[in-house]
């Protein structure tokens, strides 16, 4: 396995020495001492890359420090810290639960959001609290009219009724095909309930050449185990998309478990390049 020093994280991350030392001290990240120098894996490197992100936040370092150590003591013993998806919404630290978000100082979830994760950035879209009954809703002739209605729909309704959003998904796509936000969304719900089997499915089922849509079937085929085709899967999706950052992430983390240590830093450093 290969195993990163401290050059390789300046490059990287950009993060000071003196702040290294202070995740190393708290526990956060546990670098080897190999001939008298410090290397990091690439675990050590996921909790890097999540405090550079906070700290492009400009959320305090002292907050980062204590927010770092309050998740890490609420944690079971054989969770890493690096399992978890932590990311800054304004000025708060946010930490993601599965569908849901949690405040890391009070400890609230964050509901009425949808986050998507694309490129590094975490796009926020506000959902919609009133679901209408079928009674209700002004009838539509044209079927993009009718493809937009149960979109937003099954978006009101990822909160309450899982299942109800996704069938509402699955009827808009057979209304309009083409709906890219309807298929994301449907593969995503799909993915997140363990059908993985039907997710793909879905992800495929487009002939069009979205990145984001790449971007999930390859995080999918990693949760199948099919390692060699989700990294096809990345690179096509930085094929469609040079600025898609974490896919740089994602296939170096593969590379490196494949034991191609220079081609896992080429990507990484394309992310870093992106993030700067």
């Amino acid at each position: 396995m290969h195993e990163f020093d401290s050059k390789d994280l300046k490059r990287l991350f950009g993060i000071p020495a003196s702040q290294v030392r202070s995740l190393i001290k708290a526990g956060h990240i546990s670098p080897l001492k190999k001939a008298g120098r410090l290397s990091y894996s690439f675990q050590d490197l996921i909790v890097l890359r999540t405090l550079g992100s906070l700290r492009a936040a400009k959320i305090p370092t002292q907050k980062i420090n204590r927010t770092l150590r309050e998740i890490r003591e609420s944690l079971p013993g054989e969770l890493p810290l690096s399992g978890l998806s932590i990311v800054a919404v304004g000025d708060r630290i946010v930490v993601r639960e599965g569908q849901s978000l949690r405040e890391s100082d009070t400890g609230q979830y964050t509901l009425a959001l949808e986050f998507i994760d694309h490129g590094g950035e975490l796009l926020m879209i506000d959902k919609r609290t009133d679901v209408r009954s079928a009674a209700e809703e002004p009838a539509e002739d044209a079927a993009s009219g009718t493809a937009q209605d149960e979109f937003e729909r099954g978006l009101a309704l990822e909160e309450s009724d899982v299942e109800g959003a996704i069938a509402l998904y699955r009827a808009c796509l057979e209304t309009d095909a083409k709906r890219m936000e309807a298929r994301l969304n449907l593969g995503r719900l799909l993915h997140e309930t363990g059908r993985l089997d039907e997710a793909e499915a879905v992800y495929r089922g487009s002939n069009s050449a979205e990145p984001l849509l790449s971007f999930n079937l390859a995080v999918l085929l990693e949760d199948l185990d099919r390692v060699g085709e989700a990294m096809a899967v990345y690179r096509h999706a930085i094929a469609l998309d040079p600025g898609l950052a974490d896919a740089y992430f994602n296939l170096a983390r593969l590379c490196e478990r494949a034991g191609n240590a220079r081609e896992a830093l080429r990507h990484l450093l394309a992310y870093r390049r992106l993030m700067s």
